[in-house]
């Protein structure tokens, strides 16, 4: 098989190039997962995407196909709330272990799942290992009030390797989007998700709108879906695909900034989620209200 005919759609440039529909959009990325594709298509459909852009159907037909290519996480017995975690920490200290375990502290599943994108970054791996929790060996159901870690590689190898491709081309491609709208669960999930650019918001917000999701969408902290602690950032939800406002937010940083650690390695950020949990430092103010919308979304799903 071959994707030539849909490259010659997308990769006419920022002008010229057509939008998929969402079923070819499904089929084209079915092929990419499968692996039934060249190297070189691969490259030439990461950089045409890249330069054109994917609609909110050519994003729910992705989904479509790799939902249908997972290895599904059973459903528990209350919805699960799903982190994906692919950016790690550059400038400041990773605390998406710290979201998981604070949500989990209240009697939800909590599923991350994660890859390394960048050798530089901390990753939520290393702090979990620094916390001694081990990744998962194998999908199964996730036990209410627990918290646990899936590599990529474990819910999708073709999204795996298709995220890899990054380190060969140099640039971000559409499975770096992907990861963090799926729902790798069989059975209601709230997603958890971020941008780092306004303009995401919007075309995320279609794509949880098209494919019915229950999620938290804000802007997160370095690409991580946890709100920053310095400031309260504005926070969306969907229930079932049906936008709700959740948090306004608000401008600048907060009256009240947190003790956060100066150095951002693992063992340092996992003796500051510590200190948390055993409530010998405060949850940041931002987090902790996450949390509380997280747990509203779950009840809602």
């Amino acid at each position: 098989m071959s994707i030539s005919q849909y490259i010659k759609e997308i990769g006419r440039g920022p002008r010229g190039a057509r939008p998929l529909a969402r079923d070819q959009a499904t089929d084209l990325m079915g092929q990419v997962l499968d692996g039934a594709v060249t190297d070189l298509e691969i490259g030439a459909f990461c950089l045409a995407m890249r330069i054109k852009g994917e609609t909110p159907d050519e994003m729910a037909g992705f989904l479509d196909a790799a939902q249908a290519r997972m290895h599904l996480f059973p459903a528990s017995q209350k919805p699960v709330v799903v982190l994906p975690s692919y950016n790690g920490a550059r400038r400041l200290p990773v605390l998406t272990p710290l979201l998981a375990l604070l949500v989990a502290q209240r009697g939800l599943p909590v599923l991350i799942h994660g890859s390394a994108s960048e050798d530089a970054r901390v990753t939520v791996a290393q702090v979990l290992a620094a916390l001694d929790r081990a990744p998962l060996p194998a999908v199964r159901q996730i036990d209410c009030g627990e918290a646990a870690y899936a590599p990529l590689e474990l819910v999708s190898p073709g999204l795996k390797r298709l995220l890899d491709a990054r380190r060969v081309i140099g640039l971000r491609n559409s499975g770096h989007s992907m990861v963090k709208l799926m729902n790798p669960c069989d059975g209601p999930a709230v997603i958890v998700s971020s941008y780092t650019h306004r303009e995401y918001a919007e075309s995320m917000s279609a794509v949880f709108q098209l494919r019915e999701s229950t999620a938290l969408l804000l802007r997160g902290t370095e690409g991580e879906a946890v709100a920053d602690a310095r400031r309260l950032p504005q926070m969306d939800g969907f229930i079932r695909g049906r936008h709700v406002a959740l948090e306004q937010g608000q401008k600048g940083t907060l009256t009240e900034l947190p003790d956060l650690p100066r150095d951002i390695d693992a063992a340092t950020t996992a003796a500051y989620i510590r200190d948390v949990l055993q409530e010998r430092r405060p949850v940041p103010a931002s987090m902790a209200q996450q949390v509380e919308h997280i747990l509203h979304l779950a009840d809602a799903a």
